[in-house]
């Protein structure tokens, strides 16, 4: 992890706990009028939401460009997996091994893009009762989103385009949530138990005969 993005995460952080504080007396005062009590899981369900939300906007979007950074020479990339190319192209350049191709920036790179979208599709699925189907799309939207403002340098606000439009992180970001989807599920299935039967079998009473009335 490199400088930029630690820095990036620290940001996100302070993001996070600046909009909890914003959020959460309102949250506890609706919680405590609809329940006459404090519940704990909505508190907690709404700090890991916005947590992810700051630390994902942090990474993607930070640090903006400063004075004297030198500007990209390619902004749109739209070979698709062409990060597998980049890794052999990282190897030759520093001379490592095939064996080594795990250890490289740009499958770091890849793995973090995948790992991003991981908690979006968890959500969708155990939050929002979202199929594979509608995560897959939600998780396509949100990614081409980020793309769309990284290529219009934040929708004019920044000086020049500082990111590249990466159809990769597309695929990547999507394929996060799906596997975010799949963690949610499997979840799911292990925390549901199973609704015991009321159906209760009566046996037939076995009633006492007086041998005097019968004769």
């Amino acid at each position: 992890m490199t400088n930029a993005q630690v820095t990036a995460l620290q940001y996100g952080l302070i993001g996070f706990f600046a909009l909890w504080a914003t959020v959460l007396i309102p949250q506890l005062i609706i919680l405590h009028a609809r329940h006459g009590r404090v519940r704990v899981r909505p508190v907690l369900t709404t700090a890991a939401v916005l947590l992810y939300a700051t630390m994902t906007l942090a990474v993607t979007f930070l640090p903006l460009p400063g004075p004297g950074v030198k500007r990209l020479s390619q902004t749109v990339q739209l070979q698709p997996f062409q990060w597998v190319a980049d890794i052999h192209t990282e190897l030759l350049k520093h001379g490592l091994p095939m064996a080594d191709w795990f250890t490289t920036q740009t499958f770091q790179q890849a793995t973090m893009n995948v790992l991003l979208f991981v908690p979006l599709g968890f959500f969708a699925r155990t939050l929002w009762k979202r199929g594979l189907v509608g995560t897959t799309l939600i998780g396509l939207a949100a990614s081409l989103l980020i793309e769309i403002t990284q290529l219009t340098a934040n929708f004019g606000t920044a000086p020049y385009v500082y990111r590249i439009f990466d159809v990769d992180d597309l695929l990547n970001n999507t394929g996060g949530a799906m596997l975010g989807w799949i963690a949610g599920a499997l979840l799911l299935s292990l925390v549901r138990k199973p609704v015991p039967s009321t159906v209760e079998l009566q046996l037939p009473r076995r009633e006492r005969v007086d041998l005097a009335q019968v004769r």
